[in-house]
């Protein structure tokens, strides 16, 4: 089979979207599929590895975000590539300008596609002070989702409230986790003792962008009540954003290391102990299984990932969702029993082990085949 992935973020990115694809590619590549590459140029030139062939387009800078680029319509420039180099399915994993215009051209030529939905829109435009915007966005995001063979959702729970909403085709595919990668065995108590930790000292972490929708204000109530019920607890936030200067200057004792490399993530994770992520924007939110697989005991809502993966009280804290009170009350809670945060976090690693990325690569794989089968049957379904 020949994929046409378009997506207007790509590793070396720093993303869940793009750590999905990622892994997404390296399995597809693995099992003899070809490979497509349509994205914005990077702001340092490079070619994606493990392509074979890479459409390159124009692109604007997201403000708050040099990292991630806007991909512009580039509907002659895909026909061109398509007419030489047909894909027999194409994957749209954003749904910008560039998305799209791709999918005008696979509807014109006659190629099925299937879309992806990794970023919930809705709540960005609540979260950057355009909520009236969000029944303009759901509709537009509806027509370009209906006209795909399928869109695939990292749960059951957005599956369903799509559907309430009009959406159709939809599929669930969650989100593996590298469990040799991200473990205990990465804990380095060199780097705790870089964070000012000893080995009795609670490290708690959080790990994402620094963002509005991630609701900072809350992880900065929780670390700051946290470090009142425990004076000695280090805060550790990894991550970037144009939050980043506002969330310093509230935590002047915590450690703001940036974006770190991937090679150093998983040493983050596993010298720490406990784990907030207090987001209510994710799809799903791979940051909370790497913490897991890490053996942490995470703070969570019971939403997304946290919904799906949270035995509450067993492998991680779910609390229900937007409620801010509980959520840095739990916080306050576990930071002061050692014992209990040792427990969740064992767990939390045995549930982990379960979430291998080749699962979820077989439902990806079964996707486009079914969509590219249905394609072939009958023109029709591809011009929907």
């Amino acid at each position: 089979m020949r994929l046409c992935v378009v997506s207007e973020t790509w590793a070396p990115e720093i993303n869940g979207v793009a750590h999905t694809l990622g892994q997404l590619s390296e399995a597809l590549v693995a099992r003899g599929h070809d490979l497509q590459l349509v994205r914005p140029r990077p702001p340092i030139p490079a070619r994606a590895a493990g392509v074979a062939q890479e459409l390159q387009v124009a692109g604007l800078g997201v403000p708050g975000y040099r990292q991630v680029r806007l991909g512009l319509p580039a509907g002659r420039r895909i026909a061109r590539l398509w007419q030489v180099s047909r894909p027999d399915v194409v994957y749209l994993a954003t749904q910008g300008p560039l998305g799209w215009s791709a999918q005008r051209i696979a509807r014109r030529l006659g190629v099925p596609t299937v879309a992806g939905w990794h970023t919930n829109f809705d709540h960005y435009c609540r979260d950057y002070g355009v909520a009236w915007l969000a029944p303009l966005v759901e509709r537009r995001l509806r027509t370009f989702h209906n006209r795909s063979a399928a869109t695939l959702v990292p749960t059951l729970a957005l599956a369903d409230r799509l559907a309430a909403r009009g959406f159709r085709g939809l599929g669930t595919m969650a989100r593996g986790i590298d469990a040799e990668r991200f473990s205990p065995d990465r804990r380095d108590e060199a780097l705790r003792r870089e964070l000012g930790a000893d080995p009795h000292t609670p490290i708690a972490l959080y790990v994402g962008r620094l963002a509005p929708e991630k609701n900072l204000d809350l992880l900065r109530d929780t670390c700051l009540a946290m470090r009142a019920a425990r004076p000695d607890l280090r805060l550790v936030i990894v991550g970037d954003g144009p939050s980043r200067r506002a969330l310093a200057r509230s935590l002047p004792d915590a450690h703001f290391p940036g974006f770190v490399t991937p090679e150093d993530l998983p040493r983050y994770y596993a010298s720490a102990d406990l784990f907030l992520f207090p987001s209510l924007s994710e799809t799903w939110g791979n940051v909370l299984p790497e913490a897991m697989a890490s053996g942490l005991a995470a703070i969570a809502f019971a939403h997304a990932a946290g919904a799906e993966l949270i035995d509450p009280g067993h492998d991680g804290l779910a609390l229900p969702p937007g409620d801010s009170d509980a959520f840095r009350e739990a916080a306050v809670a576990l930071c002061q029993e050692p014992a209990r945060w040792a427990r969740i976090g064992r767990a939390a690693r045995q549930r982990a082990l379960g979430l291998g990325w080749p699962a979820i690569a077989d439902t990806f794989i079964a996707t486009l085949e079914d969509a590219r089968e249905r394609c072939h049957a009958s023109p029709a379904p591809c011009r929907v």
